[in-house]
């Protein structure tokens, strides 16, 4: 029987590779799955044999190639890939699994396995010979290495997702830790076994020792003092062997280094120390009984307290009778050095895997790796909100501005009513045609019914949704009344739900009032737009023409001209401005619609060394470079901007000095209203029908989530009830097992007591309903949410 410890497999569950990466590629990868079949298969073949359970040293190659393709995986797919990885704690088998959705689980369990294959393999030399030795301490060191190499290198990337209730406490921090400084203690014991038994000198001994108890003390220092505790995940005999041997070697060192004194005459500080190592060997000895560690860790134990005890009597008479030394009491005693032999060895093939791959294929190497395709959607994502917030959405705001500016000022129906006394102006004639085309009135009364149709649509979806949550507190109600249960009731199970569903309401009371204010608007609007239907000769005969009367010969009639032509240019200069920024937005949106980053981002990718994570945050450079192409758009639309904003304040004051020159001639200045009734009418026309087109959008993807809603209250509903269903099942089978009981004890007429009928108390997880189901708290509730489209504007 050995006295070293060695670290159990975690056992490792199938997982379905196939579906879940095949899932992947075709869903995010770009590519097609049937390209990556061999990768698959070569994936799964490699698990088999790369995750441990047998203990022998050729499935250490295995290991390692196997979390090499791990590392070449994890640079073209991401941690999630919806592939659920499922092993047992590693000292409890028969435990239920941790599953996680996480590569990365994956990749830190083949490298915790890796390193328990090199303690059992360590445990199972020989030591009996010197070559036996130096390979249990090789091994241990490379275990120990794993582990830092786990603890540093992979463990700080397994990030665990909030709805993960059941985490894996044999992968923690500290955990990992104590188990590296148990094997680089098991390994210096290893050499310390191998010192004595070439016959080093007593000093150097003594110091080997001292390292040896050293190295125990800090696992069982991380043990005891980890948070949060990690004491109870070991078997119970584990900490009390550390902390035995802890003491054992501290005894070790002192009795060693009491003969390293009475061989320079030193008999005082010699008994000194031999009280030492009495108080640590039986320190050593009273821990391993009381832990019922047994075997040889015991025995070594008794036996070095027995030669303590011997030695501190002998040493004790001779200098009674003999030398008459001062013994030095124990915090006198110097501090014994320490001589290190191990250290933690990182295996070559994790250092690095491009050695371990060699000449072998790369899984998924033909496939663009995440990070990279990550990195293309962030560009694509930036590319569009710059498009549209900065070009589009200002090009938008500088014309409902301009518009509304020359709407309040009466432009360009002032000037029109002026230059043309008779007939209807080419730009009103445009605006009437189109609205005549569209069979303007037609299409907004149809669209008003068709968003009040879906709006009541919504309503009936989220009112079926609340009659669901309803039926199943109905179901709860007649239920409690049977029977008992453990459970939370309905009404406060399901306040998530209808927590969510009160905030759709509120989405479609407030969408109701909007949509009650554009039909207000078409109320109020409704006959200028049917104007606008009419044909030309009807539609100017409704228009009052002026005379001359304005254009004659009088100096304050050349004066009115002149203003007029100052302010008609300066309207053209507007629309001038206009067309540029047009012509602007087009020529972005057509560099946006061709601009393609991916052929320099996968060149850039594979500019990194192989086997090297790529992440988004590393093409960052890239991104800026490539956005940069539109900041010329910017540098021009801040221009317009400054332009637009000249022109305007231009034209108010052109149009003072035009309004003051005309003293107000009512001929004119009736047709100039009608006129801009006429074109206000038509800006009307095109916001209402704006609306009533977001108000459609909105209750149609609003219409997708109250589905979708609806199906999580029955699944949810489903759930309850199935569980009450259960219960009721388990009553039934309870009072047919006690009729059978008592029929069995009345035939038989013993004086056995009745068995007791009870229900079983079953307490869920937490966050998880006796069947598995999520909280309602869970973000596997979660959808997206619908912001409410904007509002119509107030007429003006």
């Amino acid at each position: 029987m050995t006295n070293l410890l060695s670290v159990p497999f975690k056992k490792p569950y199938p997982a379905d590779i196939k579906d879940a990466t095949r899932r992947y590629i075709s869903d995010h990868g770009g590519a097609h799955a049937d390209e990556f079949r061999e990768d698959i298969k070569t994936w799964q073949d490699l698990r088999k044999e790369g995750v441990g359970g047998v203990v022998h040293e050729k499935k250490l190659e295995s290991a390692l190639l196997y979390h090499a393709q791990l590392v070449s995986i994890l640079t073209k797919l991401p941690t999630d890939i919806q592939l659920e990885i499922a092993y047992a704690p590693a000292f409890d088998p028969l435990a239920m699994p941790v599953k996680l959705k996480n590569l990365v689980f994956e990749q830190a369990s083949v490298l915790f396995n890796m390193a328990a294959l090199y303690s059992q393999l360590s445990a199972a030399e020989d030591r009996s010979t010197i070559d036996g030795i130096k390979r249990a301490a090789a091994n241990y060191q490379q275990a120990a290495g794993t582990l830092a190499f786990l603890r540093s290198s992979v463990l700080p990337k397994l990030v665990y997702s909030p709805d993960d209730d059941l985490l894996p406490l044999d992968l923690s921090n500290d955990f990992v830790k104590a188990l590296e400084w148990l094997m680089l203690a098991q390994a210096q014991e290893c050499s310390w076994q191998l010192a004595k038994l070439s016959q080093y000198r007593n000093s150097l001994i003594a110091k080997i020792s001292a390292a040896t108890a050293s190295l125990y003390h800090e696992a069982a220092t991380t043990i005891r003092d980890s948070s949060p505790p990690i004491k109870h995940i070991f078997p119970s005999n584990w900490f009390p062997h550390i902390e035995s041997k802890a003491h054992h070697f501290s005894a070790v060192a002192e009795y060693r280094e009491s003969l390293v004194e009475y061989e320079a005459s030193r008999y005082g500080v010699e008994l000194g120390r031999l009280g030492k190592a009495h108080t640590a060997a039986n320190k050593a000895y009273e821990t391993a009984r009381r832990g019922k560690i047994g075997g040889p860790v015991l025995q070594d134990a008794q036996s070095l307290l027995e030669t303590v005890k011997n030695s501190e009597v002998r040493a004790q008479r001779d200098n009674d009778l003999i030398y008459h030394q001062d013994v030095p009491s124990p915090a006198a005693l110097s501090n014994l050095q320490e001589t290190k032999l191990v250290s933690a060895t990182v295996p070559k093939g994790l250092l690095n895997s491009n050695s371990v791959i060699g000449t072998r294929h790369r899984l998924f190497s033909q496939l663009a790796g995440w990070g990279s395709r990550e990195a293309i959607n962030i560009y694509n994502d930036r590319k569009q909100n710059l498009l549209q917030e900065k070009i589009v959405d200002v090009a938008q705001e500088l014309q409902d501005r301009a518009d509304e500016e020359l709407r309040r000022l009466n432009l360009p129906s002032a000037l029109e009513a002026l230059e043309r006394p008779i007939g209807l102006p080419p730009s009103l004639l445009r605006k009437a045609e189109e609205v005549r085309l569209e069979d303007g009135p037609t299409k907004i009364g149809a669209s008003i019914e068709d968003v009040e149709r879906l709006s009541h649509q919504d309503l009936a979806i989220l009112e079926e949704a609340l009659d669901i949550l309803d039926g199943e507190a109905s179901e709860d109600e007649a239920a409690r009344k049977e029977m008992p249960l453990n459970r939370l009731k309905s009404y406060e199970a399901n306040a998530e739900l209808i927590e969510k569903a009160n905030r759709y309401r509120s989405i479609l009371t407030q969408a109701a009032e909007s949509d009650e204010s554009v039909r207000q608007k078409w109320d109020e609007w409704e006959e200028s737009i049917t104007e606008l239907t009419l044909d030309e000769a009807t539609l100017e005969a409704a228009v009052p023409s002026s005379t001359g009367d304005t254009a004659s010969s009088t100096p304050q009639g050349k004066v009115t001209r002149t203003h007029a032509r100052a302010l008609r240019m300066k309207l053209e200069e507007l629309d001038t401005l206009h067309r540029d920024r047009d012509q602007l937005v087009h020529r972005a949106r057509s560099l946006a619609a061709v601009d393609d980053i991916q052929s320099r981002i996968m060149k850039a990718a594979s500019g990194f060394e192989k086997l090297t994570e790529v992440t988004p945050d590393m093409f960052e450079d890239i991104l800026d470079e490539e956005l940069a192409k539109f900041d010329k758009f910017l540098v021009e639309m801040e221009e317009i901007v400054r332009k637009q904003d000249g022109i305007l304040g231009e034209i108010q004051t052109r149009d003072k000095l035009f309004l003051d020159s005309r003293r107000d001639d009512p001929v004119v200045k009736e047709r100039e209203n009608a006129l801009q009734s006429l074109d206000l009418a038509y800006f009307k026309y095109r916001e209402i029908t704006r609306n009533l087109d977001e108000g459609f959008k909105f209750y149609n993807d609003l219409a997708g989530i109250l589905i979708q809603f609806k199906e999580v209250c029955k699944t949810w509903s489903l759930h309850r009830n199935q569980e009450i269903h259960t219960l009721t099942r388990s009553m039934q089978s309870m009072a047919l097992h006690d009729g059978d009981s008592h029929a069995t004890e009345r035939t038989q007429a013993t004086n056995a007591q009745p068995v007791a009928s009870h229900i079983p108390s079953r307490k869920p997880r937490p966050g998880k309903s006796l069947l598995g189901l999520p909280a309602i708290s869970s973000s596997e509730w979660d959808f997206e949410e619908l912001t409410l489209p904007p509002g119509p504007k107030d007429a003006k």
